[in-house]
């Protein structure tokens, strides 16, 4: 395989310190949720390998994963772009075009055969001869499989690629299709979202750079890093859901309270992602603490599956016989029969009270 340099020559060649260069690699593990004793595995691992080819294709998509890529901070996408990787083709932020642009895939495939990783934001419509989605001239999904048929592992951007997203809903008239539905003889690690978080990305790159292998992926091939644990899971208003306290309607007392979005629509308690815990915009916030529940972007066919606004009735609160849609009208009665009992008590001990006065009074008389 042809040599570029390592991720350090770089660094150093732009004047950064080797100070600087230990820090960046112990951020780096902490983001990734390594143990620090990692942060050296890193290190040397940047200052050995050399960059990796990535190509970075597009299909039926609106580019909101490159939106998405281009504001991580942590590391910033500058580093990935310009130190980590060898973004070698990217026809979004390139600055060639034409025919310059598509012999780079040609160069990159036959120079570093095997050895390149495939990025892909968008899927590939198989309708129609593919004409739904046309690259250079032909159709996106001839593109997609000669590039791949070389390369070492696929990274499927975003729902688009991962589940077909919006353009595979119903009735999907231009049949587009998931990458892994496409390229079935590679590895295709499925980063799914709409789009999905910039630290993610970049965090998922960072992996397989550093340790040159694939993360460890789910049963539906997500990374488990990112997508081990459901948005409900570490969700700040969990404790409220666990409470039996919910919003009922948008901006009630509830809403001003920062209940519970569940019986507003929210998706959390059935999404897997990162999103209650890296967040979105350098961690300042994420859609439920917005005030809007989840709408499960990065699950399969989230877009045929009813309004974003429906929740799904029988997911369980205060063990496993009552749902969220009882356990409002359940707590409530509760505390209304507490309440009532409460003042039935009071009630009579006021009147066992007044009359053991009156007794005293007729004995005195």
């Amino acid at each position: 395989m042809a040599m570029t340099e390592t991720f350090y020559e770089v660094m150093r060649r732009q004047g950064i310190t080797r100070r600087s260069f230990l820090k960046f690699c112990s951020l780096t593990a902490a983001a990734l949720g390594l143990e620090p004793a990692l942060a050296g595995k890193i290190a040397h691992a940047m200052e050995t390998k050399p960059r990796t080819p990535v190509l970075w294709l597009h299909g039926l998509e609106c580019t909101c994963c490159s939106e998405s890529f281009i504001r991580s901070a942590h590391p910033l996408v500058s580093d990935v772009v310009l130190s980590m990787i060898s973004l070698d083709y990217d026809d979004v932020i390139m600055a060639s075009a034409g025919h310059q642009a598509e012999a780079i895939l040609t160069e990159i495939r036959e120079k570093y055969k095997g050895n390149y990783i495939l990025a892909v934001e968008g899927n590939p419509p198989l309708n129609q001869d593919g004409m739904s989605c046309i690259i250079g001239g032909r159709p996106f999904v001839e593109q997609l499989k000669e590039v791949a048929s070389d390369c070492k592992a696929v990274i499927s951007w975003g729902s688009c690629a991962s589940w077909g997203c919006v353009q595979a809903a119903h009735p999907n008239p231009t049949q587009a299709t998931p990458v892994h539905e496409v390229i079935t003889d590679k590895p295709v690690i499925k980063v799914p979202g709409c789009p999905p978080i910039a630290e993610v990305m970049t965090g998922v790159i960072t992996y397989m750079l550093t340790f040159d292998r694939i993360p460890e992926l789910d049963r539906q091939g997500r990374p488990k890093m990112f997508y081990g644990q459901r948005i409900h899971d570490k969700c700040y208003r969990r404790p409220h859901f666990d409470a039996g306290q919910f919003v009922e309607d948008w901006d009630d007392e509830g809403a001003r309270k920062g209940y519970c979005l569940y019986k507003m629509g929210c998706k959390g308690p059935t999404t897997y992602n990162a999103c209650s815990t890296v967040r979105w915009n350098n961690g300042v916030s994420f859609p439920i603490q917005s005030g809007h529940g989840c709408i499960g972007c990065s699950e399969d066919g989230f877009w045929d599956k009813g309004s974003f606004y429906d929740h799904v009735t029988d997911t369980h609160v205060f063990g496993i016989e009552a749902n969220a849609d009882k356990v409002g009208i359940a707590a409530a009665g509760t505390v209304g029969a507490a309440v009532a009992a409460h003042a039935a008590a009071s009630a009579v001990q006021r009147i066992k009270q007044r009359a053991g006065e009156h007794h005293e009074e007729n004995d005195k008389s």
